[in-house]
């Protein structure tokens, strides 16, 4: 019954947040319904997953939340105009380092200590990480660089490109994670694992959850937006930056996969923890960029793309370290921990610029 009935009040209470606002006490519900909604997401992403098999699962919850934050991305910028010309930047740089710094760290650094250590097939890991770092590069490095332009932007014409080959390089991973080379990204069976050998949900049963799934995401990113002035608030309070309200609410909205992702790694299915990880992120910017470009473009929005300096370098070394963490299709405690200091060092810098 908990399957159903919690994004039902989840999404009863966003209501309310809208009509009478979000006072302390609802405030207060708001947070238990977005955790609750959270967990319900992640279960009902795991039954269509062992319907339709891997990598197929995990591609159905990256592509569902990616495509709601895509969603509260445009809105935002829609309704901010001028002040929101670098949120999209902020939140797909906090996206890609949360999923490649903070995800894939504690998800090999509890599958080491659970495990000793994991493997994962490199055919599949390394070729996303390679469209990854060129993606990342073209949208966030390369307009801090260009010259036709200034203040890290870029001309109608760049946008475009950049929207062009991003949208490309996603489809195509797409066709080779799910049709031409699928075996790349199937994990090995784990004869421990109680979810290899359980039944197999039934096609309504799939298509069921696949509904309950949507409605869990819409729940966590409306309250997610409607806890983001109480964020902003004490952001405001602590005398932080604007930019930690994005990694606040991209965290937030992130929160499924994450869950998701570590439980696989948990179950030593890392594959799918790399699955979903790798997945995320190229969904992040090969979705959301064509998006924001074309919206930009439509409505004259101000667009700023190029990362500070600190940023870029921190993104440089995260790529760097996550080739050498996907180089070998083995992992243990350690590269685990040094992905989480690099993710720590994304936090503190964020807060002490």
């Amino acid at each position: 019954m908990w399957t159903w009935l919690i994004p039902v009040l989840s999404l009863g209470l966003l209501v309310a947040a809208f009509v009478a606002g979000v006072g302390m006490f609802l405030g207060i519900l708001c947070g238990a319904a977005l955790i609750a909604s959270v967990i319900v997401a992640v279960h009902h992403a795991e039954v269509v997953a062992h319907r339709v098999g891997e990598p197929l699962g995990t591609l159905v919850l990256a592509l569902a939340v990616t495509a709601i934050e895509t969603a509260l991305i445009l809105s935002m910028m829609i309704a901010g105009g001028a002040d929101m010309a670098v949120l999209p930047r902020d939140s797909i740089y906090a996206a890609v380092m949360i999923i490649c710094n903070g995800v894939v760290g504690i998800c090999v650094l509890l599958g080491g200590v659970a495990h000793r250590e994991q493997t994962f097939r490199v055919e599949g890991a390394g070729v996303g990480i390679g469209a990854l770092i060129v993606m990342s590069t073209l949208t966030l490095v390369l307009p801090a660089f260009t010259t036709s332009t200034l203040g890290g932007t870029y001309t109608t014409s760049q946008l475009a490109f950049v929207a062009v080959t991003s949208a490309t390089l996603w489809l195509i991973f797409i066709f080779i994670q799910t049709v031409r080379h699928r075996d790349y990204f199937i994990p090995v069976t784990n004869a421990a694992d109680p979810e290899v050998h359980a039944e197999r949900p039934t096609s309504g049963q799939a298509w069921m959850s696949f509904g309950l799934l949507l409605l869990s995401l819409v729940a966590v990113v409306g309250l997610a937006k409607k806890l983001s002035p109480a964020i902003e608030h004490a952001v405001e309070v602590a005398n932080a930056p604007r930019a930690v309200v994005g990694i606040v609410i991209a965290t937030l909205v992130l929160l499924p996969e994450t869950w998701a992702a570590v439980r696989a790694a948990r179950a030593n299915r890392l594959q799918s923890s790399m699955n979903l990880a790798i997945g995320s992120a190229l969904a992040c910017i090969g979705l959301t960029v064509p998006v924001v470009v074309l919206a930009s473009i439509a409505f004259k929005l101000p667009l700023v793309l190029g990362l500070e300096p600190k940023d870029i370098a921190l993104l440089a070394l995260t790529f760097l370290v996550s080739a050498f963490t996907l180089g070998t299709g083995r992992t243990y405690v350690l590269q685990g921990a040094v992905h989480l200091v690099m993710f720590a060092a994304f936090l503190f810098l964020a807060f002490v610029p």
